[in-house]
C-alpha cells in the first residue's frame, strides 16, 4: 500500500512540474525536500535533518496501542523533534487530533485522505461480477464477503493476529453470520491470512484465499456482495473507497477516513469498533435488502468515490507541496 501511494504522489507530483529523484538520494542528499512514505521510515531512526525539509505521511498509530510499541516511539519522538519536520499528511480527522498532540503546528499538518483510481476501479456490470467470479473460482450462486486486510503478524502465514485489524472479529463475524446467510463464502486477499482462515475452517465457513497483483485487485471487489472492514484502528482503509468506486456495498466499523467518509445507510453501513453484533446485523441486512436500497448506496457512494480521486485531491496535495518544495509558477 506504500509503495502504491508513494507511485500516485511522485505521479502527482510530477505532473505538477516538480522534479521527483530516486528513493537511493535519501540517505545521502542535502538541501532538498524529502517526504516519506511512512513516519516509521523517518522517526524510529536517529535521523539528521541535512539542510532537507522533512515530511512523511502519517496514516496511523495511536500511542498506546497494545503491543505496538512503535506507535509510542514515533509519537514521543515527534513531541520532542516536531520543529525540525515541515509537513505531515494525515488521513483523517482522528489522526488530525494525535498529532496535533505532539505540539507540532496546524500549518504542518494536511489531512488528506488515500485517494482511488475511478479509472481502476470501475463500476461493475452483471457481467464484470459473473466473469470475476468465474476467475476466482467462486460460486455464482453464494453470497460472497470480501475481507481484504491484511490482518497477520509478519509476512508469513499470518496465524499470530493483528489485533488492531480485527481478524478476531472477523472470524466472529462468520461463525455467527452463516446462519443468518444461505451458501455464505469468503474471500481474503493478500499474504498473512491465516488466523482468519483457520478460524473459518474451524467454523465451518467456506473460503477462497487468492494473491492478486495490484492491477487486478479490482477483480476482487467485483465478484463479492459486501465489503467487510472490522478494524479496531486504520489510516484508511483503502478499501473504503475503493469498494464505492466498484459499487459494492461497504460494512466498516468507525475506524479511520471510514468514520470520515462514511455516512451509515447513505453511501455504506457502519457500526461502532468491536460492536460484534452490529457487523452481523448490517452483514445480514444487506444480504437481505431490496435492489432498490442498494441501488441508492451505490449511486451515493459512487459520489464519494469520485470526490476523494487522486484528481479530486489534487488541490490539497498542491497546498502541502506548497512551500515544502519549490512550486513552478505555471502549476
Amino acid at each position: 500500500m506504500l509503495a502504491y501511494e508513494a507511485r500516485q504522489l511522485a505521479k502527482l507530483a510530477s505532473s505538477l512540474g516538480i522534479h521527483v529523484g530516486p528513493e537511493s538520494w535519501v540517505n545521502g542528499i542535502g538541501d532538498q525536500s524529502i517526504f516519506h512514505e511512512s513516519q516509521f521510515r523517518l522517526l524510529l531512526h536517529p535521523f539528521k535533518r541535512r539542510g532537507n525539509r522533512l515530511g512523511f505521511a502519517y496514516f496511523h498509530g495511536r500511542p498506546g496501542t497494545p503491543g505496538m510499541p512503535e506507535f509510542d516511539a514515533c509519537y514521543e519522538t515527534l513531541q520532542r523533534r516536531h520543529a525540525e519536520i515541515d509537513r505531515i499528511q494525515v488521513t483523517n480527522r482522528a489522526m488530525e487530533e494525535v498529532v496535533l498532540g505532539t505540539g507540532v503546528s496546524s500549518g504542518k499538518v494536511h489531512r488528506i485522505p488515500i485517494g482511488i483510481d475511478v479509472e481502476a476501479f470501475r463500476q461493475r456490470t452483471p457481467a464484470a461480477k459473473r466473469h470475476a467470479r468465474h476467475e476466482l473460482d467462486l460460486p455464482e450462486s453464494a453470497y460472497v464477503v470480501g475481507s481484504f486486510q491484511k490482518d497477520g503478524v509478519g509476512w508469513g502465514e499470518g496465524l499470530e493476529p493483528k489485533l488492531i485489524k480485527g481478524p478476531d472479529l472477523v472470524v466472529a463475524v462468520a461463525e455467527r453470520l452463516r446462519e443468518r446467510v444461505p451458501e455464505l463464502v469468503f474471500l481474503l486477499t493478500g499474504p498473512s491470512r491465516g488466523y482468519v482462515k483457520a478460524g473459518l475452517e474451524r467454523s465451518g465457513v467456506p473460503y477462497r484465499h487468492v494473491f492478486l497483483p495490484s492491477e487486478a485487485v479490482a477483480t476482487a471487489y467485483e465478484a463479492i456482495d459486501l465489503c467487510l472492514v472490522a478494524s479496531r484502528e486504520e489510516g484508511g482503509p483503502k478499501a473504503v473507497l475503493e469498494s464505492m468506486a466498484v459499487g459494492v456495498p461497504l460494512l466498516t466499523t468507525r475506524v479511520g477516513q471510514a468514520a470520515d467518509l462514511v455516512r451509515h445507510r447513505s453511501n455504506g453501513w457502519m457500526v461502532d469498533v468491536e460492536d460484534v453484533e452490529g457487523l452481523v446485523e448490517w452483514s445480514a441486512h444487506v444480504a437481505e435488502a431490496p435492489a432498490a436500497e442498494l441501488e441508492e448506496v451505490r449511486r451515493t457512494g459512487l459520489a464519494t468515490a469520485e470526490e476523494n480521486s487522486y484528481e479530486a485531491l489534487r488541490p490539497r496535495w498542491r497546498d502541502l507541496l506548497d512551500g515544502f518544495v519549490e512550486m513552478p509558477e505555471s502549476s
